[in-house]
Order: C-alpha cells, then sequence, then structure tokens
C-alpha cells in the first residue's frame, strides 16, 4: 500500500551515531533539521532500538573481538535517553522512525509514538520480529540488502496481505559502496515487480552526494536513506556517513532531479501555455487559393497551407475538406473559423482556442479581395 508519508520521504540514519550521549544525539538532530528545512524536503530521522538484556547473550555481552557486539555496548542508550531523541525529532518537524532489533524493542517504539518502523537488511527473513512489527499496524519500510527475490516476495505479499502500509528500499550492504556497486537498475527491478509498493533507495556511497540521488529519483524511487553523522569532539566519521554540508548537496540533487523530472509520467502530460503559444506559431494556416462564392464546398483544391496562422484562423489540424463557406472570401484571405459551416464550426471551445492562438494580421492584409468578390 502507498501513503503519501512515503513519498519523497528522506530517512536520516542517525543509528548509533550518538554514541550513547543523549546531548551529541540531539545536536545531530539538530544540525541536520536546519539543513532540512532550509532545502524544504520531508525527512525522518532514524534510531536503532535493542533490548541489550535480551538481544546479546549474558555468556557474551562483554566481548571485545565480536565487531557488532563491542560496538553495541559500547553505544548503549538508556530508553529515557532514546525517548529524549524520539521527542527532539518531531519537534524539529521531522518524522521519528526506528530499526527495533528485537520484540521488546518493538513495544518501546509504541510506546513512544514512533511513526514508522524499519526492517533491516539483516533481518528481513526474521519472521518472529516481523510478525511483532506488523501487530503494530504501523507503517514499515525495508531494505532488500544481500536478499532473495523469494525473500522479497514473501516480504512484500506479507504486509500487502495484512494491509499495512510498507515500502522496500534498493540496498546494496557494502560499507561504504564504490559506485560501481550501486546497481541502481534494481530500482526498475522493483518498480516493476511490485507496482503497488512505494521504493526507495537505501545508499551507503562514499564519493558522491548528487549524482545517485538524480539517477535513482528519475528511475522512480520516492525514498531516500543515507547514515548520518557529525564532525565533533573529534568523534572519528565513517566514510559511508553524511555530513550536514554533504545532505544539503544530497537535497539540493533531489529537488533539482525532482524540478527536471516534472510531473509523475503515470499519463501525458499537459503543455503549458508558453509551449503552445511556442508552436502555434509554426503551425500552417489555411489560405483561399482562389476567390470563393458563399455556399461553395471546400476541397482540397481550393486552399493552400501557408504560415502564419493568424487568430480566429482554420489551421492544418482543423481542416478536413467538406467545409461550407458563408460568405464570400477572396485570394490570398485567410479562412477563418466564422468564415465556414461545418461539424466542428459551432464548438465553443474550439472558438475559444482558435481565437485565441497564432499571431496578429499584418497590417497589409485588408478586405479589398472580399469587396472584389462581392462585387462579382
Amino acid at each position: 500500500m502507498r501513503l503519501p508519508l512515503f513519498n519523497d520521504l528522506f530517512v536520516l540514519e542517525l543509528a548509533n551515531n550518538h554514541w550513547g550521549d543523549v546531548d551529541r544525539g540531539l545536536k545531530i538532530i539538530d544540525d541536520f533539521s536546519r539543513v532540512v528545512r532550509s532545502n524544504g524536503v520531508h525527512a525522518a530521522i532514524k534510531l536503532q532500538f535493542r533490548d541489550i538484556d535480551s538481544f546479546i547473550h549474558k555468556h557474551h555481552r562483554n566481548r571485545q573481538d565480536v565487531r557488532y557486539i563491542k560496538k553495541i555496548a559500547a553505544t548503549h542508550m538508556q530508553w529515557e535517553d532514546l525517548r529524549t531523541l524520539v521527542d527532539a525529532t518531531r519537534a524539529a518537524d521531522m518524522v521519528s522512525m526506528v530499526t527495533p532489533f528485537d520484540e521488546s524493542s518493538v513495544d518501546k517504539c509504541v510506546e513512544f509514538g514512533v511513526e514508522i518502523l524499519k526492517i533491516a537488511s539483516s533481518d528481513i527473513r526474521d519472521w518472529r520480529l516481523i510478525r511483532k512489527m506488523a501487530s503494530t499496524g504501523k507503517p514499515v519500510i525495508a531494505s532488500s540488502g544481500g536478499s532473495s527475490l523469494r525473500d522479497m516476495d514473501e516480504l512484500v505479499a506479507f504486509f500487502a496481505g495484512h494491509n499495512i502500509p510498507f515500502a522496500l528500499n534498493h540496498c546494496v550492504s557494502i560499507y561504504p559502496s564504490e559506485d560501481g556497486e550501486l546497481e541502481l537498475n534494481q530500482i526498475d527491478f522493483l518498480r516493476e515487480r511490485y507496482p503497488d509498493t512505494s521504493i526507495g533507495f537505501s545508499t551507503h556511497e562514499c564519493t558522491d552526494w548528487r549524482t545517485s540521488v538524480t539517477i535513482a529519483y528519475a528511475k522512480g524511487a520516492r525514498m531516500f536513506e543515507r547514515h548520518i553523522d557529525i564532525d565533533y569532539e573529534a568523534v572519528p566519521v565513517a566514510p559511508y556517513c553524511t555530513l550536514p554540508h554533504q545532505a544539503d548537496e544530497w537535497f539540493k540533487a533531489f529537488n533539482k532531479a525532482r524540478e527536471m523530472c516534472g510531473a509523475p509520467g503515470t499519463a501525458k502530460r499537459v503543455p503549458p501555455e508558453k509551449e503552445v503559444r511556442y508552436l502555434d506559431e509554426l503551425v500552417r494556416g489555411v489560405y483561399a487559393k482562389r476567390d470563393l462564392a458563399p455556399g461553395h464546398v471546400l476541397t482540397d483544391e481550393d486552399v493552400y497551407l501557408a504560415v502564419p496562422l493568424l487568430h480566429g484562423q482554420l489551421s492544418c489540424r482543423e481542416f478536413t475538406a467538406g467545409e461550407v463557406v458563408r460568405h464570400a472570401l477572396g485570394r490570398d484571405i485567410p479562412i477563418r473559423l466564422r468564415d465556414i459551416e461545418s461539424a466542428y464550426s459551432n464548438n465553443l471551445v474550439l472558438q475559444r482556442l482558435v481565437e485565441d492562438r497564432g499571431v496578429a494580421p499584418a497590417p497589409k492584409i485588408t478586405d479589398e479581395p472580399l469587396k472584389r468578390v462581392a462585387a462579382q
């Protein structure tokens, strides 16, 4: 199910870059909220929730040789501090979003009023956790990194079957990703395979904050996710993380892509008035090849086509032959809609269109030919 909530949504993955310090987390939220506001984008701050007591086995909590466990322990934050970050996100007019890694964390998301839940790429087959998320009825976004086609099919079908708003991000879980590893054509594949599902792009590349979002938007991705951090207090920044000035480039590239892509490509666009007027000046008008008497039925031999097309004049677009001349017309005179009787000549919409289009007659065009024909 598609929701406006997912449309053009930037997910700013704060993850554990607060390093367990609520003040650092608040500064990240504040710094990025300024960039979000200045670019007028729709953004979410995403946190990660883990109930350490249940998530890490009690016999392994102090292990320093397992990088994942070591980092989780080093960045652990109390629940009330996490609630503070969620509240600060909403106060900054951004969407609150969380990746819960266990069932207890899902309960905390509900308690804190988190608006969107995220399934991490590593959990795309953790059905116990997925069912727990679904039980909340909250919108869910999943990342597809490392998944099989069967994994994605089952996930999309599950949320569709439960009538829960769901979105799927193309993702390459390589940190950082090189340009040649982004596989942006997967966006086309996902949009075609899941036409009723919002498709996004979760990215970890470290070389360019403009090109990939421009291409992804043009391909139809409508959510964009990156890890974020700040250069603050000499804490190292991972190469796949985005700093505020890089997010500014990212947002500006998105806004330019949206401007250039225009309206959704689900229907024929309506040409703007300035385009119509420009093309009208290139269209040939219908002119009398010879003097024509009232009641004459026009044929192709009675007219010729030439530019300019004048106000009120028939163009090559309308003329079909078989129109009846209402009054005398002289040679080389523009044949106007009001000069003929036909199946379309009394169409009020067409009348307004014809009168308003084209160019004004040149001063040298007079009614002398009309007088000459009337005198015959």
